[in-house]
Formats: structure tokens, sequence, C-alpha cells
């Protein structure tokens, strides 16, 4: 192998080798949380079954006005945020009530009033799951760390593809598209870990790709772009992260509480209670009823004065989300479909429905679950091969004199990469500094990391 050619293939390895120490934990963590999350409809399926199909006899039904009143009773100095229509006409009420930031889900009995049950929307489980998947319970800093492991982990993939690229196989296929279980425990470990990176590559790249959304930089990028090429229109659809979710919640609130009357604010009452007969909640319910819209779907009160009502659906299946804007009066001033949206908009609705398993229910949930169980398998793997072929002396990736062809593609890949996104193109340029400065003023630490020649070096058996 010529010296160039050993160069990059052990640039190659290095790549693949520190993208794999920084991702294993967190690939392992959101597996994990993820694989959880998926599941999320048979989770709060379950949780919330007490509340469901809970009227009973000739007992007549409260008005929505009353059901939202005893919800912002139950919460003392909230105002109403959201109110829920029951999936079932005997099901308890869901209306979010709150002050400020602070979000707290109540279920209220549609015949009694009765308060069965409320807990803090960000305490809900899945919530908390959903946090410790994207950022760690770390806000901010949290998803800027999850936000560089999803960026590190597609390199370690795409470098991993150029590693197996099948050399010298004359015909076979055993060890390229499925592993030899007969050969041995290194060759079992060998294939087990490629083998599988083939398969779930693409699996693995779509999760990360739709997730990216979501993420603090990536995100703030994107949104940036979009206003830069004038293709961002209305609202986003999905979250920009639990701190920009909680200030467009406080936002929310103190338009709500604008509009309210000292006495009203007083009473810790909502604006519904100032308006003529019928309440203009009760209009607007009786409105949004007969929409059509897919469950959940949420009705907001106006946040700024001459403002509509809010009705939209919160759909797990994002394409099926419509919106529409209802007066106070229960008049429909205008419908959205989602087919109305940019398509832009529409592309990221799909990815996110995909990724949380929702677009095409149970196949999509077992489909996502197979990838994470092999993104898992990937990452113990390739731990057992570290440990099991680590050279003598040293941390870095183990030798291979395995020739590797077409280097500057991957070069040019991984640098198209640093341009799309910019937190892995930082982190890739310190990462290169550090090596280049550490070289030098440290050489032995050099040398354990496995960054100079590795001739002189044996690796373990």
């Amino acid at each position: 192998m010529s010296a160039r050619t050993e160069r990059w293939y052990r640039a190659v390895w290095r790549w693949h080798f520190y993208a794999g120490l920084l991702c294993v934990p967190f690939v392992l963590w959101l597996s994990v949380t993820g694989g959880i999350y998926l599941f999320k409809p048979q989770i709060e399926s379950v949780l919330y079954a007490p509340y469901r199909h809970v009227a009973s006899g000739g007992a007549p039904m409260l008005s929505p006005d009353a059901i939202a009143a005893r919800a912002v009773e139950a919460v003392p100095g909230s105002v109403l945020h959201k109110y829920v229509l029951p999936e079932a006409a005997d099901d308890a009420v869901q209306v979010l009530v709150g002050s400020g930031a602070k979000d707290t889900r109540v279920w209220v009995h549609p015949q009694t009033g009765e308060v069965l049950y409320k807990v803090a929307e960000e305490g809900r489980l899945m919530r908390v799951v959903s946090r410790l998947h994207g950022e760690l319970l770390a806000g901010s800093r949290g998803s800027a760390l999850v936000e560089a492991a999803a960026c590190w982990t597609v390199v370690m993939l795409i470098t991993g593809l150029f590693l197996w690229w099948p050399r010298q196989t004359a015909g076979r296929l055993g060890g390229v598209f499925w592993p030899r279980l007969r050969m041995g425990s290194s060759v079992f470990w060998r294939d087990i870990h490629a083998v599988t990176g083939l398969w779930i590559s693409v699996g693995a790249l779509f999760l990360i790709a739709s997730g990216l959304p979501w993420a603090m930089a990536w995100g703030d990028y994107f949104r940036e772009v979009r206003q830069i090429t004038g293709t961002a229109e209305g609202r986003q659809d999905w979250s920009a992260g639990s701190a920009a979710d909680a200030r467009e919640r406080a936002a929310a609130d103190a338009g709500t509480r604008a509009m309210m009357s000292e006495h009203a604010e007083h009473r810790g009452m909502t604006m519904v209670h100032m308006a003529p007969e019928p309440a203009a909640l009760d209009a607007v319910v009786r409105r949004a009823e007969g929409l059509g819209f897919v469950a959940p779907v949420e009705v907001s009160p106006p946040t700024t004065h001459g403002a509509p009502w809010q009705v939209r659906s919160q759909a797990p299946n994002r394409p099926k989300r419509d919106s529409a804007e209802v007066a106070g009066d229960g008049s429909l001033i205008g419908v959205q479909r989602f087919a109305d949206r940019h398509w832009i908009d529409r592309a990221v609705s799909y990815g996110v429905a995909i990724h949380e398993g929702a677009w095409r229910g149970l196949a999509n949930q077992l489909v996502n679950l197979a990838v994470l169980l092999g993104l898992v398998t990937l990452s113990l793997s390739s731990v057992v091969l570290w440990w099991r072929r680590r050279p003598t002396g040293m941390l870095g990736a183990p030798s291979s004199l395995a020739p590797l062809r077409h280097s500057w593609a991957l070069v040019a890949l991984v640098v198209m990469l640093a341009v799309l996104m910019p937190l892995f193109g930082a982190s890739l340029a310190l990462a290169v500094a550090a090596e280049w400065a550490l070289k030098r003023a440290a050489p032995r630490f050099g040398g354990w990391m496995g960054w100079r020649g590795t001739k002189a070096l044996r690796a373990r058996p």
C-alpha cells in the first residue's frame, strides 16, 4: 500500500473510531428512549384508560364553558390554554390550563364537573421520555450534545460503509450480506458488526435526518435558510425544543391574560366567561366538532384583540393535521388543510411522522424498532471488536492493511456534511485542530491515540 493510500486509510479509520467513541453511549441512550417513545399511543392508552367512558346514565352533559371553568378552578391562578375535544362523547374532557410557560392537563368528568386527574404537562411520562430522548433533560445544552452525536453518527455510518465495501470476495456473499456463524468468534463479531451496519444504515440515516428539524443548531439554521429563501409560511408544526416551546406558551398566556378584565383575572377565570351568551367557547367547540378533524383536536383562545380562536388537529400522523380559525360566535373564518402547506413543511411532517412511528401505525413502529435494535447491535459489537482487536499500548483504531479506494469521495462527502450540519462542521474542525496540536505538543499522547504509524505496535490476537 502506498504511503498516500495508507494515510487516507488511517484517516478514515480514525474518523470512524472517533465517531464511534463519541456516539456509542448516545446511540444506546437514543435507541432505548426512542424505542420507548415509539409506543407512545399504546403506553398512554393504558395510562389514561381510567378517564375514558366515564359518563353514564341520562344525566346531562356540562357545557364546554362550564368544564373549562372547573379545570381553571382546579389550578389556582391559571387561565385556559387549550380545550381538547373528547374522542368519545362519554370520555373525560382534557383541558390544558396554566400560568406563564407552565401547563397543567386536567381531566374533567363531562357530567359532574369533577376533576378526575391533573398533572403538569411537562411531567407526563411520555413528555419526560421525549425530553430525555431529545435533550437529556438538559435543555439547549443537552439538545446540542444530542445533535452533535447524531451528526457524528452519520459520519460513523458512512465511514463504516466505506470500510465495509467488499474487497476480493470472489463471489462469496457471506460476511457481506449475512454473517458467517461458523468461522470462529473473531469472524462472527466482525460480520455481525459489518452486516448489521449494512442493513440498517439507510433506516438509521433517515431517522437522524428526520430528527434534525427539532435540533437546536440545525433547526435554527434551517429556519434561517427558509426565511432568507422566502419558503417559511405560517406556523411551524414541529417543536423547536423545550425552551422555544416554553417561550411560545408564556407568550400565549400573557396574551390571554391581557385580554381579561381585572375582575375576571382576580377570580382566576378566562376570557370565555366575559363573552355574551352563548359563551364563546361553547360556540367554537360546536363548530370544531363539525369540522371532522382527526383527533386529538385542540381549541385555543385568541391571544390578541380581534384574533380568532384556533382549532388544530394534533393527530400523531402529521399529514392528517388540519387547522381552522373560528370567530367567537362560532362562525368559520377559514380552514387550512395539510395539502395547503408549503411542500417543505409537508416533507418535514412526513419525516417526523415516520420518525415517531405514527405514519403507518404498528408496521411503522416495528420497522423503526428494528432499526433501533440494529443500532444497539452495531454499538455493542463495535465495543467488542475494539476490545478484542485493540493494539497493544494504544487506545486508537486497530491497524488494517486492506486497501481503501475512492477515499477522495469520502472526504468530499464529509466536507459537504460539515456545510449542511454546522454543528458537526464546527466539532470536526475542532477535532482536526486538536489532533494537529496534540501531535506536536504531546507526541506520546498522539502515539497512544494512534495518530502516528503503527508498524511498531503489535495488535492483540
